[in-house]
Order: C-alpha cells, then sequence, then structure tokens
C-alpha cells in the first residue's frame, strides 16, 4: 500500500473497530508519541491497549478533515468525536504525524488539548 492507502485505512479501521486490520499497518518495531500514553515502542504495546480502547470508549470515531501527503510522511488534522465508557462525551480537534517505512507506520505522534479527554482518563487512570 502507498502512503494514501496506509492513511485512509488507518482512519476507517479505527472508526469501525476493526483492530485487527489498524495493527496491520503497523511496523513492528513502530514508535509512537502519544498526547495521553506518552512515549511507546512496539506493536505488543498497541495491541494491549486496544482492550483499554474497548473498554474505555462507548464511542470513538477519529474523522480527518485534511490530510498533506508527501512521500513517506503524511500530516492529518482530525475530529475526534468520542464518549466514555459512561457515555460523557469527548469533543477534541487533533493533528497525527505520521512516518512510513516499507508501506507501514513506523512513527507517529498525534498533538491534541488533553481536557477534552479528562473523562477517559479520570475513568480510566483515576
Amino acid at each position: 500500500m502507498n502512503a494514501k492507502d496506509v492513511i485512509e485505512k488507518y482512519y476507517e479501521s479505527a472508526n469501525a473497530g476493526n483492530w485487527i486490520t489498524w495493527l496491520s499497518l503497523f511496523d513492528k518495531n513502530v514508535v509512537v508519541d502519544e498526547q495521553l500514553a506518552g512515549h511507546v515502542e512496539g506493536i505488543s504495546v498497541l495491541e494491549g491497549a486496544i482492550d483499554g480502547i474497548e473498554r474505555g470508549y462507548s464511542k470513538f470515531q477519529n474523522n480527518p478533515q485534511h490530510i498533506v501527503i508527501n512521500g513517506n510522511e503524511a500530516c492529518v488534522v482530525s475530529h475526534i468525536s468520542a464518549a466514555n465508557a459512561s457515555g460523557v462525551p469527548i469533543e477534541a480537534n487533533v493533528a497525527n504525524y505520521f512516518r512510513l517505512k516499507d508501506g507501514k507506520i513506523a512513527y507517529m505522534a498525534n498533538f491534541h488539548d488533553t481536557r477534552p479527554f479528562d473523562p477517559f482518563v479520570n475513568q480510566n487512570l483515576g
């Protein structure tokens, strides 16, 4: 898959809760700088995060608003409409940066205001 295909499939599979497809988009040695989870390395960390996502959110949609792709790099500005497991709404604008290697996501970082995610963090980490 080219970068455009990978990025489109990333959002499509995450929004559908298709975690097997979502995981298949990442390099096994992926490095992620995630606004809430911090710096993580390796696909096994992402595999472990799926359970937390499924338990922690009753709704999760990450809808791209603007996608820029340059070779093996991409930046996506998106909007998250979610709700924690208790149904408390979460709305946030996000920017994701992706770097691909051999058709897989090798590095990813996201940037957003963390305050909208307080209902998730307080329920799952507090």
